[in-house]
């Protein structure tokens, strides 16, 4: 089936370890927390947005977060409950289709094309997701809404926190090339310092490229990636039988 022709959502809870220490403890509501990271050699698992407003992101050690925000409140994390709670929020996607590809606790591809018969077109079944995630959990949830698993995920990167960015069939290019090289999957420092070395500095300048011209730049593989991505021409299914890859970020 034809990318132009499918209906793919990309649902990513908000601070998800975070909100849900916030929904349980009333007196953190508001306040900087950060999940992991309390002991000398631990890192941050995630963190709320009043913590990220300081600086403080996954995967950063412990002490730099708190050198970051000194009135962080630093949270063990429960893994247990969070688990329960992904559990809840899976239950609602599967309401709306069975083709669900979790890639964490927090995150999963929904393909719903089959499912806009009965429940409308991907603004009314991601609005939906979100009422019944709230309504189930008391947590936020940003949805993306495209014909891929690429332009979905960058959507729903792009509102946070609570937010729903549609992009509708045929506008998909036209999307990407505002944004910056660091939207583009698998483009890190170093492959980004290659790129701009040779002159493209957005994804809007690697559009500019023809297939052949970033083959021929950059070799095969990373050639044809940046073609796919960029265009927003990613046509891979969503994979329903995916084990999630990994419970933090």
């Amino acid at each position: 089936m034809a990318p132009a022709q499918r209906t793919i959502l990309h649902a990513d809870m908000d601070a998800f370890y975070a909100s849900v220490e916030q929904r349980d403890r009333p007196e953190l509501r508001g306040k900087p927390v950060i999940i992991g990271g309390y002991g000398t050699r631990q890192v941050v698992s995630t963190a709320s947005y009043e913590a990220r407003k300081f600086g403080v992101h996954s995967a950063m050690p412990g002490r730099k977060a708190r050198q970051l925000c000194p009135e962080g409140v630093f949270v063990k994390p429960r893994m247990e409950v969070y688990a329960e709670v992904s559990g809840q929020i899976h239950t609602v996607f599967s309401q709306f289709t069975d083709q669900v590809e979790p890639l964490s606790l927090d995150e999963a591809f929904l393909d719903v094309t089959g499912s806009r018969a009965l429940f409308g077109d991907g603004r009314a079944i991601a609005e939906r997701i979100r009422r019944e995630v709230f309504e189930r959990t008391e947590l936020a949830v940003s949805v993306g809404v495209a014909t891929s698993k690429y332009v979905a995920k960058v959507a729903s990167d792009l509102d946070k926190p609570d937010g729903l960015v549609v992009v509708e069939p045929g506008t998909e290019r036209a999307f990407l090339a505002s944004l910056p090289l660091s939207k583009l999957w698998g483009v890190g420092p170093a492959t980004r310092a290659t790129l701009e070395r040779a002159g493209l500095h957005g994804i809007e300048d690697v559009q500019s490229r023809s297939r052949e011209q970033l083959v021929s730049a950059f070799g095969g593989n990373l050639g044809e990636h940046l073609y796919v991505l960029a265009n927003g021409l990613d046509e891979r299914p969503v994979v329903s039988e995916r084990i999630a890859k990994s419970i933090g970020h």
